[in-house]
């Protein structure tokens, strides 16, 4: 591949990256509210912390308010909906090749990503509510898979050239 052709190949690369994570988050969001209560029970037991060793150390770190543990799940559902959208809007922009907009956008949607599975899921639950110790409800394979996925597409956007139309 010529050099002329790397700045098309890198923003077409950004393009299908982050149209793959928009929608599988999209389509993540969309189970999650389609069906509810099966993500639900794990966030409940996550931060409930019913299934790691006990240890009366960390034990007063659980919540077992439902109230609390349902207002956590709505608010990764909603978190999730918002990445999802502004992923697609960020593919769009890719598409119309209006790359300046496209790798902000892209890098915003990107970024909530990372911090929801980065920090929440194995920052907040793997560590804070000892995740990790369960070997029923433990999302540490499956969030690392997504934040591996997710920054592999921030680095290529990151890569990709900013000029417009290229």
């Amino acid at each position: 591949m010529s050099t002329s052709h790397a700045p098309r190949a890198l923003s077409l690369a950004a393009a299908v990256l982050t149209g793959s994570v928009a929608l599988y988050i999209a389509l993540v969001a969309f189970g999650n509210i389609t069906d509810f209560g099966t993500n639900q029970a794990f966030v409940q037991h996550v931060l409930a912390m019913d299934s790691t060793f006990k240890d009366d150390d960390l034990m007063w770190r659980a919540v077992t308010d439902k109230g609390l543990e349902n207002a956590a799940y709505v608010a990764i559902i909603v978190w999730e909906t918002l990445a999802a959208l502004v992923l697609i809007a960020g593919t769009w922009l890719w598409v119309r090749r209006d790359n300046v907009r496209a790798r902000r956008v892209s890098t915003y949607g990107l970024l909530m990503l990372v911090l929801l599975f980065g920090a929440g899921f194995i920052g907040i639950g793997g560590e804070w509510f000892s995740m990790w110790q369960s070997k029923t409800w433990n999302g540490l394979d499956a969030a690392t898979r997504v934040l591996v996925l997710t920054g592999l597409a921030l680095i290529v956007v990151q890569l990709s050239p900013s000029e417009e139309g290229v």
